[in-house]
């Protein structure tokens, strides 16, 4: 069953790679026979795909458009390629992040186990609009985060070795955050500037990040470029996927604390505005600090609590 599910797959890549197939073509590149070809196309109709026999000395096959989207195969590459443009749709702020959400869920469920580790471990940091950027490289910092690992890459010209710790996405780059060991400093880099080496290094112990997360590290590192000077700034933790508020926080710094679970540091004008932002997320919080921002909880609390009681 498994080697009939890969040569399905096999055949549908070469009928989606050209317009036209003949039989014996594609009996040559699968190794088998034409019955046998005939056959699979005959599954792959029935599982929606629109292939139709196509006339000529020797006969062939050609995939049309159909009216409804057929169950999709993918081989590895392709389905971990779709799921990171998924996951990046989700911060894009191009109005497709609720759609973009669903779809990537649907996607991880069905994902083999070792597919699934690889995505899972792409968690990412948000502030602002996420870029396009380079899977293989994506997946390559984020599997030396996740294992502790030092990494290695040519930067700019040179080689660098990097404790890292964070993925950020920023104003429409990302970038790594990490402790650079060469100059025994903390240090941001762009990712689309990275060309990993593999091997990665050895593990290594996690320091804490100056300032103590990585949202006020980036904020601090980036003032006074775009990043407006709120007087009122807080921090809290929501019951909802890093994913989920991204697309809806703004300048604020969006840290995935789990599949269900996100930090968010987050300004305004004054501390009731910035607790009213905060509830529109529809997710169980908690007020990690200043003490102003929960006094501003309890204050709004007293008032939508007085306007419910109120008689229409």
């Amino acid at each position: 069953m498994g080697h009939t599910s890969a040569r399905l797959l096999a055949l549908l890549s070469l009928l989606q790679a050209r317009r036209d197939w003949p039989g014996e073509a594609l009996a040559t590149r699968l190794d088998v026979s034409p019955r046998t070809v005939r056959r699979d196309v005959d599954r792959l109709r029935e599982l929606g795909y629109p292939i139709r026999a196509v006339k000529g000395p020797d006969g062939g096959y050609r995939l049309d458009a159909g009216t409804q989207l057929p169950p999709l195969l993918f081989d590895d590459e392709q389905a971990v390629a779709l799921a990171v443009a998924l996951r990046i749709a989700v911060t894009s702020g191009a109005g497709i992040e609720e759609a973009a959400a669903r779809a990537l869920t649907t996607v991880r469920q069905v994902m083999p186990a070792r597919l699934r580790h690889r995505i899972d471990a792409l968690e990412l940091t948000a502030v602002g609009s996420a870029p396009q950027a380079d899977t293989a490289v994506l997946l390559a910092v984020a599997a030396a985060i996740r294992a502790d690992e030092v990494l290695r890459f040519d930067y700019s010209g040179a080689v660098r070795r990097v404790e890292p710790h964070h993925l950020v996405t920023r104003r429409g780059r990302w970038y790594l955050v990490g402790w650079d060991r060469d100059r025994d400093d903390w240090r941001t880099f762009r990712v689309d500037r990275i060309v990993p080496r593999i091997p990665t290094g050895p593990r290594f112990t996690r320091r804490e990040i100056p300032g103590g997360d990585v949202a006020t590290f980036i904020t601090a590192r980036f003032r006074g470029s775009d990043t407006p000077e709120w007087p009122c700034r807080g921090e809290v933790v929501l019951a909802a996927a890093a994913t989920a508020v991204a697309p809806f926080a703004g300048d604020g710094v969006v840290e995935a604390l789990g599949p269900d679970r996100c930090r968010l540091v987050a300004g305004s004008w004054s501390w009731i505005g910035l607790a009213a932002s905060l509830g529109r997320f529809d997710a169980d919080l908690e007020v990690i600090g200043p003490p102003e921002l929960r006094r501003a909880f309890a204050t709004l609390a007293r008032r939508y609590d007085a306007t419910a009681l109120r008689p229409g």
